[in-house]
């Protein structure tokens, strides 16, 4: 925005400047042709004076006044009555040789060259004279150039001084403004500390203040959040516990041990729940794991399960680590859901593979897929409608994950013709 600021204030110096000094430069280069020619002129008329004056049998006066105007810097020659144009006395001045009847004091003639002649008719008694001074184009074009200089180097730095003058005033604009999207940079990633220093003009200030209130308020609502949602997590220890014990007073063990496992699996999402309430807000923002390493583990875990149902449990993953912006708890629940639907929803007996393979530019694709029935449609994706007789819960784990990590689930059917979920992760934020 600064350099943006600058380029304008140049170009509407520059324009202005324009409009001023080229105007300026043509009438300078004006009033020094015009000293130059009346200098002239002054010269050739004393001169006039004196050819009138002097007696025809005499010139001696008269070359001594022709001397006085050369040594002025102007070649000058006097054409005397019934001379011809090659006798004149002085010097000898280019251009076709004057005619003293038809010609009027003070003509000027422009040579090809460029300099001018300066003619000036004398009436004598004998007839009439007539002095012509020559001005040199170096006589006309006197200082000009050292004027166009001046003006040109007075219009840089006028433009000069015009971009210093904007640079502060545009740096007083866009630094309450860097200010601002810094701020909002931060509370992008989870930084709700954050807050901005109002400056700059009324509009800026008003933004900057608009922008506290706002991080204050969503600080507020998050923190709220958190407790409610802590303190609903602690209110359901009650009746967990009294599930327990009814459990346990239960004669038969089968149905004790199964009411038992129920509320302690109820009991383990609970802590989850208080868990994920009292996670930092950045934390999925600014998440970073290594893929490669959790898959990896995840599948070791799994495997003993695995080999005791007699599944053949297949492992393809890439060479080299696999950064992708997901926490790794939020990984690893993700992969167990995956998982754990092959196990939940296929017989003893089926096979599966898990594979992670990098995606240009940055990406990574996780995919599980099993030797199983398959899914009957992909409304599994969607919570509380899964066909198999589950809630749907463990997609629905993996496509939060995946949208939170910028990018997305996709079921599809395995080679053999068994269920296939894709699961593609983008990379940490920079």
């Amino acid at each position: 925005m600064r350099a943006r600021l600058a380029l304008l204030v140049a170009a509407t110096t520059s324009v202005v400047l324009l409009a001023f000094l080229l105007p300026l430069a043509v009438l300078t280069e004006r009033a020094a042709h015009n000293n130059a020619v009346g200098a002239a002129t002054a010269l050739g008329q004393s001169l006039s004076a004196t050819v009138a004056s002097t007696d025809p049998s005499s010139t001696g006066n008269l070359s001594s006044a022709i001397d006085d105007v050369r040594s002025a810097g102007f070649p000058v020659n006097v054409l005397l009555p019934g001379q011809r144009a090659a006798d004149a006395l002085g010097d000898q001045i280019p251009g076709p040789a004057p005619r003293p009847a038809s010609l009027r004091a003070g003509t000027v003639d422009t040579l090809p060259s460029g300099a001018a002649v300066i003619r000036q008719p004398v009436f004598r008694s004998d007839g009439t004279a007539v002095v012509s001074t020559l001005v040199p184009v170096s006589r006309l074009k006197r200082g000009v150039v050292r004027a166009w200089v001046v003006l040109g180097g007075l219009g840089v730095l006028l433009v000069l001084l015009s971009l210093v003058v904007a640079d502060r005033l545009a740096r007083s604009l866009t630094r309450p403004i860097s200010d601002l999207a810094h701020t909002a940079e931060r509370l992008g990633k989870g930084d709700l500390e954050a807050r901005a220093t109002p400056g700059g003009p009324d509009e800026v200030r008003e933004v900057g203040l608009a922008l506290n209130r706002l991080a204050a308020r969503i600080d507020e609502l998050l923190t709220r959040e958190r407790e409610e949602v802590a303190d609903l997590s602690h209110r359901l220890r009650t009746p967990i516990t009294a599930l327990r014990l009814d459990a346990d007073g239960l004669r038969d063990p089968e149905e004790r041990s199964r009411l038992a496992a129920d509320a302690d699996d109820i009991s383990r999402q609970v802590d989850a729940l208080i868990r994920e309430a009292r996670r930092p807000v950045r934390e999925g923002i600014e998440a970073r794991c290594d893929a490669r390493e959790v898959v990896a583990e995840r599948v070791t875990f799994w495997g003993a399960l695995a080999e005791d149902q007699g599944r053949d449990l297949r492992l393809e993953l890439p060479e080299g680590p696999c950064e992708v912006r997901a926490s790794r708890p939020d990984l690893e629940a993700a992969v167990d859901a995956l998982i754990g639907n092959v196990f939940s929803h296929t017989p003893d007996d089926t096979g599966f593979t898990v594979s992670l393979y990098p995606l240009p530019p940055h990406e990574v694709l996780l995919v599980v897929a099993d030797d199983g029935p398959g899914f009957g449609d992909d409304g599994v994706l969607a919570r509380g409608e899964s066909r198999a007789g589950s809630t749907g819960l463990g997609l629905d784990i993996a496509r939060h994950t995946a949208a939170a990590a910028g990018g997305d689930v996709r079921l599809g059917r395995s080679p053999s013709g068994g269920a296939r979920v894709a699961m593609r992760l983008g990379p940490p934020v920079a």
